[in-house]
């Protein structure tokens, strides 16, 4: 009895310091649950509402698109556009939680389990190998948190979780966590993942790129498929094997799904269209309004024909020089804009930024003019010396024609009758025209400025010629289609405004007449590209620039090329390296398009029609002689002429009005007596014919002083 006393007294003590603790512990455990419940619903009070938490705060994601809706770049933080949760791929579901939290239905918010195993392995380890975040974690941590590991930030991610999800259903939880995110790349969300990836909508994933988008999270710049495509199709099959472990795939479905197949968007190549988004981007705060929900911008860049502009000038221009080219469709669109040789290298835009002299290109506007004032392409003009004040120009090679058409002395760009139509017409008048057709840089009126002294911008003379090729009507060059948000709301569309008459058609017609001659028989003979083209050179003293701006099949294209610092570049004309960067890249650019005649019927004014006495009763005079090629050469130049001023027995044959029409595609004008036999081709036994143009009787309206 003794014994058992002992015993009973010994343990009592025992038993009440172990009730005591287990008391203690209770209360402790009561108060720090109360505690944790309190905390959770302070934390649920203050998190924001569900419509809150959509929102991207982090900036505005823009997707810029071509005219053929391929990506160009994609701007700011990449969020895509939001995807409701009955509207998310299953697939797409089921690998996210299988490879992230296959508890992810059962906890509230924290898994214990995980958090043991993450214990766990830091134990055996020595360091923390193993997550144990649930995916609410992961959400908390990605809208409220930094991603620094410490226990204090741990600790308020798991308080967070469990106040979001008191606060949302899972659901809720699954799409704000798929839409937000970070997938690498610079996308946020799945549908950004998807676009940025595999160029379509997270609504159309597969298995297999769904397998590759959940796979991202844990490590998204190892595993990206633009940053290692091996690892993130390696990484892909691991989450296939652990949806089949899971239950959310058949074995079979794991089988069929190829990783391999997927076929990646394709990276950029280039960096020349860099040139063209920023000086259109900015184009968009006078367009929309829209400044947080993430848009679409699908620009007019065709990038088949960027790539070809950009291949075009750095193959021509030559060594030491910078290059650029603008491409304008017929109703303004840019198609293509290289702004110089390299962007990395030198981000400045040589075809809306710099300003430079247009030489010979700024003739159109002298001859419009002209052309407005009642001259025709077959009018009589006289290319000899001139002097107007204290200036006298002279021609390239210091020759002179003579008695030549008006169209002879634009095809071959003669200065000194340049001079004498703008002496007759006015320089105010030449000025005047070109601020029609949208030159937006100051003019002087100066008598030289008919030979392109102003300072232009590529894109304006580009646009100036647009609106010759669109038959005097005024063309806006413009870089953007239109804008929509993510989920398709219109916020822009562009329009075409085809009222504004510059000139009249058959004005246009005229110049078209000339440009067209230009490129066959005169300056720009490298421009050709086998259909109709029409354009113009441009070279300035000392080589400076060298220009060629011409149009074809409804496309109108600038190439500009010299030196930044304005230094001579040595062989550079316009008829040279900017014509065979022209014709490079346009031969690329309309290859699908309709071959186009131009419209070069001039439809006068019926004061204009009125008879011409010397015109009914005038005789035909001596022409001048052209080369093989069809430029002028100077009279006596190793010819002999007979007594009668016509040309001596021996001499090569003579190329009359009809070659010139053949060779620019015009029907064969109405026979008329020849006052001489027909002249015969030329023929290898005569590599080097010359000819006599025949004028017509009509005098010349620019014989204003000369």
């Amino acid at each position: 009895m003794a014994r058992g006393k002992k015993r009973s007294t010994q343990s009592g003590p025992v038993r009440k310091w172990f009730f005591r603790i287990f008391k203690t512990g209770l209360v402790v455990g009561f108060l720090g649950l109360l505690a944790l419940v309190i905390a959770v619903f302070v934390v649920r009070s203050s998190l924001p509402g569900y419509e809150d938490l959509k929102s991207s705060p982090n900036g505005q994601m823009i997707r810029v698109l071509d005219v053929n809706g391929r990506e160009i770049i994609s701007m700011g933080p990449s969020y895509g556009q939001w995807l409701d949760y009955e509207d998310i791929p299953q697939v797409m579901i089921d690998a996210m939680v299988a490879v992230e939290d296959r508890r992810f239905q059962s906890h509230l918010g924290v898994d214990p389990i995980g958090i043991a195993r993450s214990l766990k392995v830091r134990l055996d380890r020595g360091h923390w190998a193993q997550g144990g975040s649930t995916i609410t974690q992961q959400l908390a941590r990605n809208i409220f948190l930094s991603n620094t590991r410490t226990f204090g930030r741990k600790g308020r991610e798991m308080l967070i979780a469990l106040a979001m999800e008191s606060k949302f259903s899972k659901d809720q939880i699954l799409e704000l966590y798929l839409n937000k995110v970070y997938y690498g790349g610079g996308a946020y969300g799945i549908d950004a993942a998807s676009r940025r990836f595999f160029a379509h909508s997270a609504a159309e994933l597969d298995l297999a790129e769904a397998a590759i988008i959940a796979g991202l999270v844990k490590a998204p710049s190892r595993y990206s498929p633009t940053a290692d495509a091996e690892a993130a199709i390696d990484r892909a099959a691991v989450v296939l094997s652990v949806m089949q472990d899971a239950g959310a795939i058949t074995a079979e479905q794991a089988a069929q799904a190829k990783p391999t197949a997927v076929e990646l968007a394709p990276e950029p190549r280039q960096n020349s269209v860099r040139y063209f988004t920023d000086w259109a981007l900015p184009q968009l705060d006078l367009l929309i309004d829209e400044t947080v929900e993430p848009i679409e911008v699908w620009t007019t860049l065709d990038l088949d024909m960027q790539r070809a502009a950009t291949s075009a000038i750095q193959a021509n221009v030559p060594a030491g020089a910078q290059g650029a080219l603008v491409a304008i469709d017929r109703d303004g669109a840019i198609r293509a804009m290289v702004g110089g040789t390299d962007y990395v290298t030198s981000n400045y835009n040589r075809a809306t930024q710099a300003v430079r002299q247009p030489g010979s290109a700024w003739k159109i506007f002298v001859y419009m003019a002209a052309l407005e004032a009642g001259y025709t392409p077959n009018d009589m003009v006289t290319d000899q010396p001139i002097t107007i004040g204290n200036w006298s120009p002279r021609n390239s090679g210091g020759r002179y024609a003579g008695d030549i058409t008006l169209r002879t002395a634009f095809a071959y760009s003669k200065n000194t009758v340049a001079a004498a139509i703008g002496n007759d017409v006015g320089t105010s008048t030449v000025a005047n025209m070109a601020r029609r057709f949208g030159i937006t840089t100051p003019i002087d009126t100066n008598p030289s400025m008919v030979l392109g002294t102003s300072d232009v911008h590529l894109l304006d003379m580009t646009r100036a010629f647009a609106s010759i090729n669109a038959k005097g009507i005024a063309i806006t060059p413009f870089a953007i289609n239109k804008v929509n948000t993510m989920k398709g709301r219109l916020l822009y569309q562009s329009k075409f405004d085809g009222s504004r008459v510059l000139v009249d058609p058959w004005v246009a017609a005229g110049i078209t007449d000339l440009l067209q001659t230009a490129v066959n028989t005169g300056t720009g003979r490298a421009a050709q590209i086998g259909r109709p083209v029409a354009g113009k050179t441009g070279t300035t003293s000392s080589n400076k620039d060298g220009w060629f701006l011409g149009f074809s099949s409804g496309l109108t294209t600038g190439v500009w090329m010299g030196r930044d610092d304005a230094k001579a570049v040595g062989g550079l004309q316009g008829g040279r390296a900017p014509a065979a960067a022209f014709a490079s890249f346009m031969k690329s650019a309309v290859a699908k398009r309709k071959v186009e005649q131009f419209d070069t019927e001039l439809v006068l004014p019926e004061w204009q029609l009125e008879p011409d006495e010397e015109d009914l009763f005038g005789a035909p005079e001596d022409g001048i002689y052209v080369d093989e090629n069809g430029m002028p050469i100077e009279t006596g130049q190793g010819l002999e002429y007979d007594m009668e001023g016509g040309q001596a027995p021996g001499d090569p044959p003579a190329l009359d009005q009809e070659w010139i029409d053949s060779v620019l595609g015009r029907a064969e004008p109405e026979e008329k007596a020849p006052a001489a036999p027909p002249p015969n081709r030329p023929s290898d036994a005569n590599p080097a014919p010359v000819s006599i143009l025949p004028k017509t009787p009509k005098p010349a309206p620019a014989t204003t002083g000369q």
